[in-house]
């Protein structure tokens, strides 16, 4: 078997090194399922993802993503990192949209050319499912904040569409700003909870150009803090047309995470309320940073 080859990309950012960098494997034949997750572990990635085939089937190219603790069904940044090394590396010619099956189900993404090269890559998630509401003085106990630092006209509840998150509406950057999560007591918490990741996010930015602030703790996977996420984000999406924070059952914004962190990124959100439910949009930049052989 040769070695795999792999190559990391930069999702979500407006220059290279600025977003959430992931390792994309495309040379896996033969690999087992204890093998992609070492490799995981090995390249220390928040997720590392295996393109399985060269040929799609269905319609789509099977892909697996492994944090460095476990497999995950559903992830952003790698969904759209991984559709851009397929259409450079394997399609190798403009395609309008990229099918991936993963785990959730299949996911399209819809690719914008710029010179000929990706520009801007946009996924469809899942139809938002709604769960658990949480009491913010708990929550708030649980990531250093005062219960006062919960913007109350909006619950704190665990959205899904593909990988549930607890959604935490703030009022105010200082507020974003000072959390941090409480390990011991958060991981007791959310033992026996549908979901382990948080969500905080404001209105207040750092940058005029953007609508809302972010920041993800997926402490559970490993993780301290996510620099950018696409999974967590479409579940805001779904969360602010469903509870019409921006007073409208549509949205179209863009949004920072990762500024706390040093590692400043920018997502783009759509989302529209119809009758059949909520479509949610995630999309950003992504940037090739390296190819190589592991060996």
């Amino acid at each position: 078997m040769s070695n795999p080859i792999f190559s990391i990309v930069d999702v979500f950012a407006e220059e290279k090194y600025a977003g959430n960098q992931l390792a994309v494997f495309s040379n896996v034949q033969g690999l087992t399922d204890r093998d992609m997750q070492r490799i995981a572990r090995e390249m220390h990635f928040s997720e590392t993802t295996f393109i399985l085939s060269e040929e799609p089937h269905d319609g789509g190219y099977d892909v697996r993503i492994f944090t460095p603790d476990d497999e995950v069904p559903f992830a952003g940044h790698p969904t759209l990192g991984t559709a851009y090394v397929i259409q450079q590396e394997i399609v190798r010619h403009p395609v309008e949209a990229i099918l991936l099956n993963l785990k959730v189900g299949q996911i399209p993404v819809t690719v914008r050319y710029a010179g000929g090269k990706p520009d801007m890559l946009v996924m469809k998630q899942k139809e938002p499912a709604f769960g658990e509401v949480f009491e913010p003085g708990m929550m708030s106990s649980l990531l250093g904040l005062d219960t006062g630092d919960c913007d109350e006209k909006f619950p704190i509840q665990v959205v899904s569409t593909g990988l549930p998150f607890i959604i935490v509406p703030l009022k105010t950057l200082k507020a974003v700003r000072r959390a941090c999560v409480e390990t011991k007591a958060y991981a007791d918490f959310v033992k026996d909870k549908v979901a382990k990741d948080t969500l905080v996010f404001c209105p207040e930015t750092y940058s005029k150009t953007n609508h809302l602030n972010v920041r993800v703790f997926p402490v559970c996977h490993g993780i301290p803090e996510d620099p950018a996420t696409g999974s967590a984000n479409g579940c805001l999406a779904g969360y602010l047309v469903k509870h019409r924070y921006f007073e409208s059952d549509h949205i179209d914004i863009r949004v920072e995470q990762g500024q706390e962190i040093g590692r400043p990124s920018l997502l783009y959100l759509k989302a529209e309320k119809k009758e059949s439910g909520i479509d949610v949009f995630v999309g950003g930049q992504v940037f090739l940073i390296a190819r190589g052989e592991l060996a």
